[in-house]
């Protein structure tokens, strides 16, 4: 089958109103870390911890993005695509985490949505990806204090009433386990606490704060819909023996179940509140209730499987595996067993892939750039959404992670996940083979 014929035949696996996007977050491709009144996050000041960024490196300028809106707008409108996911910067809203919204920083944001709008792209916000005003991490201690829920609250109403009659869905968290239990307990991610009880009770206050914002948002003219993104993987034992596969069922309450069970099934998982013991969160009376609010959708990033052993710690990678740049298991199969496996334990809502990509170290050649493996990578996971639609999960969506090279949070400037080449001293963009095939299959009917 030629490329061609096989593209088409992809493409008439999804439905006809199949949202097909790319996807970005603020911090990492902004820049203009100081403009019109911006605050600091934990995400500037961790940049600034010797050691803390693989490369040395931080994301004062990034793709420079804030200054080179309509352009990058034009390039998403070349792909072809209909959806871009974005995430809102706090700090830009509210510099110092409360209080009077600043005009300048909700304004790019309503260019943004207007200048997407504009070109017949469908806006899907995301409040919060890591970057906290530093302020509420100075004054309160982050996630940690409660308070910090109640003003992520007054946050998302604040955006929702502005911004909420234009976009098409509003998410309140991205990847809340990765802000607990990286930023919390192993400390590699701002603001770079190692602390397990800490951690468990910065995802409990993550998981309030998606709740409270949930209802400030339904309580604006706002008609979009609300969710929340998970990154979400399936968990493998690495032997067969009953040690690992206990390892490995553990891993996946800590991973999955979580926050997949506090939000469907109004209930921490029982054996990771009695492995945790005394780490165990503080909940208030109620809590579990309004955690468990109903969602519009679920965002689902997946990247790879999660190999677990009682010896070893868990690893993003089985033995032998073929792996991406960040070493992560190429396993598109195990996409489609989680979809299946969601579908299955869970009453949901649609569901939407909001982050699927892979990072490989891509050459400029002849000013082009032939990156065959991230091409690959997502064909074939696009073929196990396919599979899982076809086998009745409800998916709605997907979009590459990510729309153009940008700051990998600790490993700096050194992975490239974009399928747009960013040249970082020129801020040049040049589109790859792999986005030129996106291009290519959505230009196919349906």
């Amino acid at each position: 089958m030629n490329r061609d014929m096989h593209l088409t035949d992809l493409r008439r696996r999804f439905p006809r109103d199949f949202v097909w996007g790319v996807a970005t977050s603020a911090f990492q491709i902004e820049g203009a870390a100081r403009a019109d009144n911006k605050g600091p996050s934990i995400w500037d000041e961790f940049c600034r911890v010797p050691g803390a960024i693989a490369d040395g490196s931080d994301g004062d300028v990034a793709c420079d993005h804030y200054h080179r809106l309509e352009s990058d707008l034009d390039l998403i409108a070349h792909l072809g695509v209909r959806a871009y996911r974005f995430s809102i910067s706090w700090p830009r809203i509210q510099p110092a985490g409360s209080g009077a919204v600043n005009e300048a920083g909700l304004a790019f944001y309503e260019r943004l949505v207007d200048g997407l709008l504009a070109r017949g792209i469908q806006p899907y916000a995301t409040l919060y990806h890591w970057d906290l005003p530093a302020e509420l991490q100075r004054r309160h201690g982050g996630w940690l204090a409660r308070e910090t829920a109640e003003r992520f609250a007054d946050y998302a109403q604040l955006v929702a009433g502005r911004l909420g009659d234009r976009i098409a869905s509003i998410a309140t968290h991205n990847e809340p386990w990765v802000t607990a239990v990286l930023g919390h307990e192993r400390g590699v991610f701002a603001p770079g606490v190692r602390d397990r009880r800490v951690a468990y009770q910065v995802g409990h206050h993550l998981l309030v704060s998606h709740a409270l914002a949930l209802q400030a948002i339904r309580a604006t003219r706002s008609k979009a819909p609300v969710g929340i993104v998970l990154n979400l993987s399936p968990v493998y034992p690495e032997t067969n023996s009953e040690l690992d596969a206990a390892h490995a069922r553990l891993e996946d309450g800590r991973l999955v179940r979580w926050y997949m069970d506090a939000l469907f099934k109004g209930r921490y998982p029982q054996d990771v509140l009695e492995h945790l013991g005394m780490d165990a969160p503080v909940a208030l009376p109620g809590d579990a209730k309004l955690i468990a609010q109903p969602l519009d959708f679920v965002g689902v990033n997946y990247y790879n499987p999660t190999v677990s052993s009682s010896v070893n710690a868990a690893s993003p990678a089985s033995s032998g595996a073929a792996v991406t740049d960040m070493g992560w298991e190429v396993a598109p199969q195990s996409l489609a067993e989680l979809l299946l496996r969601l579908d299955r334990d869970y009453e949901l809502p649609p569901l939407f892939i909001t982050e699927n990509g892979a990072a490989y170290q891509d050459e400029v050649v002849g000013g082009r750039i032939d990156d065959e493996q991230r091409r690959q990578y997502i064909e074939s996971h696009l073929m196990a959404v396919a599979d899982a639609i076809g086998r009745g999960v409800d998916v709605r969506g997907y979009f590459v992670w990510s729309l153009m090279d940008n700051f990998e949070w600790a490993e700096g400037y050194r992975k490239r996940f974009g399928i747009v080449h960013v040249d970082y001293p020129t801020q040049r963009r040049t589109l790859k083979s792999s986005a030129l095939w996106y291009q290519a299959l959505l230009t196919i009917p349906a």
